[in-house]
């Protein structure tokens, strides 16, 4: 339980690999129509595809939810956090 203290909750709902649904999503590293880079509570998540784009996103909530053909979904740590496009946009 200790592990989980003051952390968003993280969960991946894919359906027909067309919408993803993300849950404990901190901030948005970048985005484009191949790529969308997320960060997480549970690391640094890459969606990979075609025709990507953000179709929803509420940081305060914590979900975001990306549409296209998702062909890829993958974690890496080695990906350190930069505040985000979002944040160095609007000075969140």
């Amino acid at each position: 339980m200790a592990e989980n203290d003051g952390a968003q909750m993280h969960s991946i709902l894919l359906e027909e690999r067309e919408k993803l649904r993300v849950t404990g999503v901190s901030d948005v590293q970048s985005f484009d129509e191949e790529q969308v880079l997320l960060e997480t509570g549970k690391g640094m998540l890459i969606v990979r595809g075609q025709g990507l784009h953000v179709e929803k996103l509420q940081l305060d909530a914590g979900e975001t939810v990306v549409r296209g053909e998702i062909s890829l979904l993958e974690y890496d740590d080695s990906v350190p956090p930069r505040g985000g496009v979002l944040r160095r946009l609007f000075g969140a």
